[in-house]
């Protein structure tokens, strides 16, 4: 620092060219400055993506888009996103969030490349972004708690609305009000789409608003949840780019968009998260979710033991298929147990009694297993899992009948959400009789399957709820633990006289250790 100065302070130096030479450095720093800005802030186009390495999607946290499980992250969204990343062998960077307010803020500034979270094209997203090609139709449901009043139409909400800030919700809503303006509603960006369900549950609001592949998804968790009315004509969902990307990108989406149309890809994914469920019964759900709580406990034991490399959760949602987890079930067609194996399958499978929950279930968990095993190994996941489980329904030899016919007709006999529109086909006359195993009621696997992966996600959901609670709880248990051995340390070195600690149940109620003395307070402490 002092050669420096004694450098520039030399007599040759005038004031003047100081001047100028701090003005020509203050100008090449600004100029890097601003370059790197304009680099970071470009236009997001498809070159510069590929020229990083990798793209960065933008998404919301949630069931439908993006969320975290034992075996890594899955979410319609995310899938999507990772063939789109792949078509360009780039690298998928998920930036998730909780706001779309902050998402688009994120678009416009290019912290992120593209939106996909389940995004509907409306009049004022127009304005602002741009889009590529739709993918899904939704349509908006207004909800509400079961055994309220069911409101018909926008003049029968009479209590409490709530509704995501930022969303189309709003938007549709402000349409709503032209035509009837004593409508209200309260925004939030504090709670997303299920929290607001559960709001509607406790009674802490009487409506909210959610898309109807959503509620479909959250109905089997929550089944009190009823549809009120729909407040829109059904919309188009499709990913979002910023208005001023350059259009390099947007015909890359236009391509992809048309290639996984055309491939299967979205029908597979619509059919994986969304095919199973569009069918509600409330008795059913409620049924199922009660016997999960007092008929389960007793047999979960037995389903993770003999699962093995099964999910033992699948092997339960099995068992309730097939006999509600009744050990004494049998059906006209002689198959009995809690697995309701048949009589030969019981003796393959070297099972004596198959009245015995044990047996039964130990049984079940081998058969299936060999069912996996069946499958040609070209059959990706999960699709082998739903195959697996329709043979275990109808049998190997009739599965392979509908894959033959699928493959027949030009489908993809690897793809169950293909076949299972052919094996209905195999009660038709002029299709079993071309099959090698005849005739068969190709209607009950795929309503089989179904079923089995509704009653798995539920149990999923539950199961996986229940542990965080127990994690949740042991967590308080440690801290109230780790207080009271402070609290001992400081009155057994007579650090303290009275040591205060209060609880975190809302009961405001606080403890007091008081001591008079060292004496006393070693003794208290022990």
């Amino acid at each position: 620092m002092n050669k420096y100065f004694s450098f520039i302070n030399k007599p040759q130096f005038t004031n003047e060219v100081l001047a100028k030479v701090a003005m020509i450095l203050l100008a090449i720093f600004i100029s890097s400055l601003l370059s790197g800005c304009n680099k970071e802030n470009e236009p997001t186009s498809l070159s510069r993506i590929l020229e990083r390495g990798y793209i960065n999607v933008g998404t919301i946290f949630g069931p439908t888009n993006y969320h975290s499980t034992a075996d890594g992250f899955e979410g319609f969204e995310y899938e999507l996103a990772k063939k789109y990343a792949e078509s360009l062998n780039v690298e998928l960077r998920i930036i998730p969030s909780y706001s779309l307010d902050e998402l688009f803020i994120k678009l416009n500034t290019g912290e992120v490349d593209v939106l996909a979270a389940g995004l509907s094209i409306t009049e004022k997203r127009l304005q602002r972004f741009r889009f590529a090609p739709t993918y899904q139709s939704i349509t908006q449901k207004l909800v509400f708690k079961q055994g309220n009043i069911r409101p018909r139409e926008v003049k029968d909400l009479t209590g409490k609305l709530m509704v995501m800030t930022g969303s189309s919700y709003v938007e549709n809503l402000e349409k709503l009000k032209q035509s009837y303006n004593p409508l209200n509603w309260q925004e939030t960006a504090d709670f997303d789409s299920e929290e607001l369900l559960a709001k509607v549950l406790n009674d802490e609001i009487d409506y909210t608003i959610i898309d109807s592949h959503s509620l479909a998804i959250n109905r089997r968790y929550y089944p009190e949840i009823s549809i009120g009315f729909s407040i829109k004509e059904p919309e188009k969902l499709a990913w979002m780019v910023s208005k001023n990307s350059q259009d390099d990108l947007l015909s890359s989406l236009v391509e992809f968009f048309g290639v996984v149309h055309h491939d299967g890809t979205l029908l597979a994914l619509d059919d994986k998260y969304y095919g199973h469920i569009e069918q509600f019964n409330y008795v059913e759900t409620r049924t199922f979710i009660k016997a999960v709580s007092d008929t389960l406990p007793q047999y979960q034991p037995l389903f993770e033991k003999y699962s093995q490399d099964i999910d033992w959760r699948l092997l339960a949602a099995i068992s309730y298929q097939e006999s509600h987890w009744n050990p004494k079930a049998r059906s006209y067609t002689g198959v009995r147990g809690m697995m309701m194996l048949t009589l030969n399958t019981a003796k393959q499978m070297g099972i004596k009694s198959r009245l015995d929950t044990e047996q039964s279930i130990q049984g079940g968990a081998k058969y299936f297993k060999r069912m996996i095993a069946k499958m040609p190994d070209r059959i990706p996941s999960p699709d082998r899992v739903w195959f697996a489980l329709a043979s275990y329904n109808i049998g190997f030899g009739h599965l392979n009948d509908a894959r033959i016919i699928t493959q027949q007709q030009g489908g993809d006999p690897d793809r169950w959400v293909e076949v299972k529109t052919r094996l209905p086909l195999l009660q038709q006359k002029k299709y079993y009789k071309k099959t090698k195993y005849g005739y068969a009621r190709g209607e009950e696997p795929v309503h089989y399957v179904d079923n089995i992966r509704r009653y798995y996600d539920t149990l999923t959901w539950l199961d996986n709820k229940a542990q965080e609670e127990a994690i949740a709880l042991a967590s308080e248990a440690k801290q109230l633990e780790d207080e009271l051995k402070i609290a001992e340390e400081l009155l057994t070195t007579g650090s303290v006289e009275t040591f205060i600690f209060s609880t975190e149940d809302n009961s405001d109620i606080d403890s007091e250790l008081s001591v008079g003395s060292d004496t006393d307070s070693e003794s208290k402490a022990k």
